[in-house]
C-alpha cells in the first residue's frame, strides 16, 4: 500500500525550509516588490514552504510569480524568444522549439519512482530508492537555476470544482515549459489555494533544462516522489520529460485513484468526445490509446471535443460515470495530420487565428513548418530536429533523415477547434456511456467490438497489444500496452487492475448509465486480411462511424452479433452508417475482410497475456477467468469453422 508522505521530503531537506515563517523570509529576501506583493496573497503553509524551497535549492537569480495575466502570459512569450528556446514563424501567433536532437520523446531509461524500503513499484517501470535519489537531486539540481529566472505557476489540472481536479505547481526555468502550461492548463492563481483546501491535496513539480546541452543528456533524469508527490527533472527539453504536469502528474492521479479513489475514481490515458446520434442526442465517449496511436484523431471525430490525451473518471452520487479533462489544450502528434484525415486541426495549424507552439517539425527558409504525412508540397531544404537539412540529407549510419521527427508535435488550446464543447469547462464533467481501448495493431483484432460486460471489457483494456511509436526514446518492436496506461502506473500493475474492476463493477453505477466498454482498431492492413502490402485496410475517417456504431449499441439502437471475444456489428447497420456519417460505400467484401475472426491470431494474443500475467503478482483472478473462457470459445469456433470465422458463420452460431 503506497504510503503519503513517507520518508524524507527532497525538496524540503535540500531547501531547508521547515516553516511559513521561514518562507515569508526568504521570500522578503529574494523576491522584488512586484512578485512579493503577489506571494503574500497566499498564506497556505504547504503551498508557500514547497515554493520557498524550490527557490532555496535552484537557487535562481530572479522568481517570477505568473498570475495568468495576459501581461504575464506575453512576458513569458518574449521570455521565449529571448532566451532561444523559441522563434517566431511566419504565421502570427505560431513559434518553434526544437528539443535536443538526442531527445525526441520520453527518456524511459532515465526516468525513475522514488522509493521508500518495500515500497512495491510496477513491474514496468524504473525505481531508485530514495537516499540515492536525494544524492543525484542535491548533486544535479542544486543551484541549478544560478544565473536565470524561475517561474512559479499554480495551475489546476481540471475546471475549477470539479470532483476529480488536482491542483498543481510547476516551477521551472524554461520558458518554453511555461509557455506550453499556460497553453495546456488552467491557470488557477486565484482559485488555487481554495482548491487546495477543499481537495485536501497539490502536486509539485520542479524543472530545469540546466545548460541546455547534448553532452549534459546522460544525466537527464525524471525523479517522481510518489509519497510527497513531486516530480524532479533536469538536463533536458522535451515537453514529456519537462512539462511535468502532463504525464509526471498523470501519474500522480493514478496513484490517488489506485490507493485513494475506493473503487469510484478513475485516471486514464483517455481521449474524450461526444457522439451525434439520432435526434441530436449526444453520447459521450471516452478511449485510450498508446501514444501516436491516433487518439487525438479519434477525439477529433467526434462532434463535440473535450480532450485528446487525459481523462479523471469518477461515480457522482446518481450512479452515472463522470469525465472531465485535465488538460485544456493539445499536445498532439502531427505526422500524418493532413487536410483529408484531419481538417479542423489543418484548419488550426494552416490558418491565422490560433496561437501555435511547433516543436521539431522542419521550418522553411519562409518561417513555414512542415512536417512527414501533411500531403503537401514539400521544400528541399530547411532546419528540422537535427539542424540545418536538405533533401536526400542522410545519417551517419546512411540512413535518410525524415523532413520532421515522428513524435514532432503542435501545442494548441482547445477551445480553438470548431467542435470544442462548452462542457470540458463544466465541473460536474460529461456522463461517458461508452469507454474504448486500442493500439496499433495490424494483424488481429476487428475494427470495433463491444465486451459482454465489465469483467470483459476491463481485461480489453488489459490486453492492448501495440507496436512502439516514437513517443519514447530507444523503443521499438511490438509490445504490450495495458490500459495504455502501463509507463503511467506507479504502483503494482495488480493493484491497478484491481481499481479497473472494482471502478466498472461497482454497484454504485446505475444499471441504465452502465457504460459499455469496447476495442477499435483501425490499423487493419490488407496483407493481414489475405491481401498485399501495409496499406491500412480503410481510412482513418472510418473511425466516424466505429464510434457512431458504439453511440447506438450503447443505446440499444442496434442489435449486434455475439463472438467469444464480445459482440460485432451487422454489416447493414455498418453499411447506413458509412454513408450517413462519411458518404462512403461499404461494401460486404471489405466488411466480411474486418470482420472476420482470424482465430489462431487472437489465440496466441490470449496466450501471450495469460502468460504475461501469470508472472506477475497479484493479478485479480477474474483476468484469467475471462480469457480462459475466451480461449475454449475460440477454440470451440475454430473446431467448426476452421482458422478463419466469417461474421456470416458467427451469425449462425
Amino acid at each position: 500500500m503506497l504510503k503519503k508522505n513517507e520518508g524524507v521530503d527532497i525538496v524540503k531537506e535540500l531547501g531547508g525550509i521547515t516553516n511559513v515563517e521561514q518562507a515569508k523570509a526568504l521570500f522578503e529576501k529574494r523576491l522584488d516588490a512586484k512578485h512579493l506583493s503577489r506571494i503574500r496573497t497566499l498564506n497556505h503553509p504547504k503551498i508557500l514552504i514547497k515554493i520557498a524551497n524550490a527557490i532555496s535549492m535552484c537557487n535562481p537569480d530572479r522568481i517570477f510569480i505568473n498570475t495568468g495575466s495576459e501581461e504575464d502570459r506575453q512576458f513569458i512569450r518574449q521570455m521565449a524568444l529571448n532566451k532561444g528556446e523559441e522563434a517566431v514563424l511566419a504565421m502570427k501567433g505560431h513559434t518553434i522549439h526544437f528539443d535536443l536532437k538526442e531527445e525526441q520523446g520520453r527518456i524511459i531509461d532515465r526516468t525513475y519512482y522514488i522509493a521508500n524500503p518495500n515500497e512495491k513499484i510496477s513491474s514496468l517501470a524504473n525505481k531508485i530508492l530514495r537516499d540515492k535519489a536525494l544524492i543525484d537531486i542535491r548533486d544535479k539540481m542544486s543551484d541549478i537555476m544560478s544565473g536565470v529566472t524561475m517561474v512559479v505557476g499554480l495551475y489546476i489540472r481540471g475546471p475549477v470544482g470539479a470532483a476529480a481536479s488536482n491542483p498543481a505547481l510547476e516551477i521551472t526555468s524554461s520558458a518554453y515549459v511555461s509557455h506550453s502550461a499556460e497553453i495546456l492548463y488552467r491557470n488557477a492563481f486565484n482559485d488555487f489555494e481554495k482548491e487546495v483546501t477543499r481537495l485536501g491535496h497539490f502536486y509539485t513539480n520542479i524543472h530545469s533544462e540546466g545548460l541546455n546541452r547534448s553532452a549534459d543528456l546522460p544525466n537527464a533524469r525524471v525523479f517522481m516522489d510518489r509519497s510527497h508527490r513531486t516530480t524532479y527533472s533536469f538536463n533536458c527539453t522535451y515537453a514529456g520529460n519537462t512539462l511535468l504536469l502532463k504525464k509526471g502528474n498523470h501519474r500522480f492521479s493514478v496513484d490517488k485513484a489506485v490507493y485513494e479513489g475506493n473503487g469510484k475514481e478513475l485516471a486514464e490515458h483517455m481521449f474524450i468526445t461526444g457522439i451525434e446520434g439520432p435526434e441530436s442526442r449526444v453520447t459521450w465517449v471516452v478511449g485510450a490509446a498508446p501514444s501516436g496511436c491516433g487518439k487525438t484523431t479519434t477525439a477529433m471525430a467526434g462532434n463535440y471535443f473535450v480532450g485528446d490525451d487525459l481523462a479523471q473518471m469518477w461515480i457522482d452520487d446518481d450512479g452515472a460515470v463522470r469525465s472531465i479533462n485535465p488538460e485544456c489544450g493539445i499536445f498532439g502528434i502531427v505526422e500524418d495530420v493532413n487536410w483529408e484525415g484531419d481538417p479542423m486541426l489543418m484548419d488550426l495549424l494552416r490558418n491565422p487565428g490560433s496561437e501555435v507552439i511547433w516543436s521539431n517539425v522542419l521550418i522553411d527558409e519562409n518561417g513555414v513548418p512542415h512536417w512527414a504525412g501533411n500531403v503537401e508540397a514539400q521544400p528541399t531544404r530547411g532546419r528540422n530536429f537535427q539542424g540545418p537539412w536538405k533533401k536526400g540529407l542522410k545519417t551517419d549510419g546512411d540512413n535518410e533523415i525524415p523532413i520532421s521527427h515522428p513524435n514532432a508535435r503542435c501545442t494548441i488550446s482547445s477551445s480553438a477547434l470548431s467542435n470544442y464543447s462548452e462542457q470540458a469547462e463544466v465541473p460536474e464533467g460529461v456522463e461517458t456511456r461508452v469507454i474504448t481501448y486500442s493500439g496499433r495493431d495490424s494483424d488481429t483484432m476487428p475494427p470495433v467490438w463491444v465486451a459482454k460486460n465489465a469483467e470483459h471489457g476491463v481485461v480489453i483494456g488489459a490486453c492492448i497489444v501495440s507496436a512502439a511509436t516514437a513517443t519514447e526514446v530507444g523503443a521499438s518492436g511490438v509490445k504490450r500496452a495495458p490500459w495504455a496506461n502501463a509507463p503511467f502506473i506507479p504502483g503494482a500493475l495488480g493493484d491497478y487492475m484491481k481499481a479497473q474492476f472494482d471502478f466498472f463493477g461497482n454497484a454504485a453505477i446505475s444499471e441504465d448509465k452502465q457504460p459499455i466498454l469496447a476495442g477499435l482498431n483501425y490499423f487493419l492492413t490488407h496483407k493481414a486480411r489475405g491481401g498485399t502490402g501495409q496499406q491500412l485496410l480503410g481510412e482513418k475517417k472510418d473511425v466516424k462511424v466505429w464510434l457512431g456504431w458504439l453511440g447506438r449499441r450503447s443505446n440499444q439502437d442496434v442489435e449486434a452479433i455475439e463472438t467469444p471475444i464480445g459482440f460485432i456489428p451487422h454489416y447493414e447497420d455498418l453499411r447506413i452508417l458509412f454513408k450517413e456519417l462519411i458518404d462512403k460505400t461499404y461494401t460486404k467484401d471489405l466488411y466480411r475482410q474486418q470482420f472476420s475472426l482470424y482465430v489462431d491470431n487472437i489465440l496466441a494474443r490470449n496466450a501471450l497475456q495469460t502468460a504475461a500475467y501469470g508472472k506477475e503478482e497479484g493479478i485479480p483472478k477474474q483476468l484469467f477467468d475471462v480469457l480462459f473462457e475466451q480461449k475454449e470459445g475460440l477454440t470451440a469456433l475454430k473446431a467448426n469453422f476452421g482458422p478463419i470465422v466469417t461474421p456470416e458463420q458467427l451469425s449462425k452460431g
